[in-house]
């Protein structure tokens, strides 16, 4: 598919919204008006101060054109006849509109601050095309993530830890985390916990130096799990030396990966005062676990979740993915149900994306289309809503099926603090590990700073004391932001 971008900036959002309804084309971008030839086009064009957009796609042609005099303060104008045009020729409506944002609650609560919910709520219909029903549910989680904001001081901050390792990787996945099955990755692991634990030291040192107090803990990956008890019980351990929890309000770590959770890890967890766990099905059909390379059973799944509810775990997280390779909706309403049959304290479902990492990009793989991916949606939001579960936790990623939403649900007073911390940057995040990013988060203002490690494991190894002296970056971002 060609997209011709003539005499405008608004590449970006035109080429997205294109994504959006086709999401397994190869779009390609051209600046000057010439013969296309018969591939399928889509043309954008401002000229005397109207904006044109025409589509010729599999031999239907829709063309359409501003009515008024274009301002370049109204940049959504195109964005409009973009969407109208391919709609018409789909007859398919995307639910978030125009709007290509990966947080639109945060976007919601920002009108809600600026005019008011009812306006705001005004504005994400008509302006930005957002369905009643997207724009309720961006409201829901707006007013839930306000009130876990409120619990951000300026002194606060969390901590990140970053496990990037995995009993085997997923087809939809573009992390960087190394299979803990080769022996690359086993004989990297006691030297990069070595590692961890230096780091997480000099955290601790820097939250004292600071006076900066812990809110919540997080461990991500990967798969932490895939780690033994004596080694999660050691990580643990340095965290307890290094940071005075008192002020510690939750402490989660993700066992994502069914087939890595044992009791003696969770028992090794559970001494530690780790409250929430992640157990991660994405999906109860073994056809589609198969499918997507998840090396392990559908009963597997309930099984480690019966051990962490039998270990004391007052919080569990369940994933669900929407679109996963295989599924169907039937198949998804199906997984829904399960998971809401176990009732975990939260459920988050997601939406694929194709990430340009992952085996599914690298192969081609077809993605379903949005249509799909919104029915499967729809019934998880309606089961979960009649199911005691509220929305918490919205956000979204790029390339994803139907520009849709990953929503975290949960039961009430069970919402997972550190997923709004982080995503609606309300305070610091110390980031330990590889591919962890830091985010210094001025304690008065919106300015945020980033610091980052060496994406893979032997590179946070090898080249550990320039991270080190990053560190020196944080005193001097605190002293100039105080």
């Amino acid at each position: 598919m060609i997209l011709a971008v003539l005499n405008h900036s608004f590449h970006y959002e035109t080429e997205n919204l294109c994504r959006i309804f086709f999401p397994n084309e190869t779009i390609k971008l051209v600046y000057e008006n010439g013969n296309y030839g018969n591939e399928d086009t889509v043309e954008t064009r401002i000229a005397d101060g109207t904006v044109y957009v025409s589509c010729l796609i599999s031999g239907k042609s829709v063309k359409k054109q501003s009515p008024s005099t274009f301002s370049e303060k109204d940049e959504l104008v195109m964005g409009r006849l973009l969407f109208d045009c391919l709609s018409e020729i789909t007859g398919y409506l995307p639910p978030w509109g125009v709007l290509t944002g990966v947080r639109p609650s945060k976007l919601m609560t920002k009108y809600i601050r600026d005019f008011g919910e009812t306006q705001a709520i005004k504005r994400f219909k008509e302006n930005l095309l957002v369905s009643d029903a997207k724009t309720a549910l961006a409201a829901a989680v707006s007013k839930a993530e306000s009130e876990i904001i409120s619990l951000s001081q300026p002194d606060s901050f969390s901590l990140y830890v970053s496990i990037p390792f995995c009993p085997s990787r997923c087809s939809y996945c573009s992390f960087v985390s190394h299979s803990i099955t080769t022996p690359a990755a086993k004989k990297l692991v006691p030297e990069y916990l070595d590692r961890l634990c230096e780091e997480l030291e000099q955290y601790g040192k820097l939250a004292s130096r600071l006076n900066l107090k812990i809110e919540s803990v997080y461990f991500g990956g990967g798969t932490p799990s895939v780690l033994e008890a004596f080694q999660l019980d050691r990580l643990c351990s340095q965290i307890e030396k290094s940071f005075d929890l008192s002020t510690l309000k939750e402490y989660t770590v993700e066992c994502g990966r069914p087939d890595t959770v044992t009791l003696p890890k969770l028992r090794a967890l559970r001494f530690h005062n780790v409250g929430r766990i992640s157990i991660n099905p994405q999906t109860f059909s073994q056809s589609v676990l198969d499918a997507i390379g998840r090396q392990h059973t559908v009963e597997q799944i309930i099984s480690a979740y019966r051990q962490a509810k039998s270990a004391g775990f007052e919080c569990v997280n369940m994933d669900l993915i929407a679109g996963l390779t295989g599924d169907t909706v039937e198949n998804f309403r199906q997984s829904v149900d399960t998971a809401v049959t176990l009732a975990p304290e939260n459920i988050t479902v997601h939406t694929l994306a194709l990430k340009r990492s992952s085996e599914l990009a690298v192969n081609g793989a077809d993605v379903q289309d949005g249509s799909r991916a919104v029915q499967m949606l729809d019934y998880a939001q309606s089961k979960l809503k009649n199911s005691g579960y509220t929305p918490y936790y919205m956000y979204r990623q790029s390339k994803c099926v139907g520009n849709l939403e990953n929503v975290g649900w949960s039961l009430p007073g069970k919402e997972c603090l550190y997923n709004v911390f982080m995503m609606e940057e309300c305070h610091t995040v110390f980031a330990a590990g590889a591919g962890a990013v830091t985010k210094l988060k001025a304690p008065s203002g919106e300015y945020i700073e980033r610091i980052f490690n060496f994406k893979y494991p032997y590179e946070y190894i090898s080249r550990f004391d320039e991270l080190t002296q990053r560190k020196e970056k944080i005193i001097e971002f605190y002293k100039e932001h105080i």
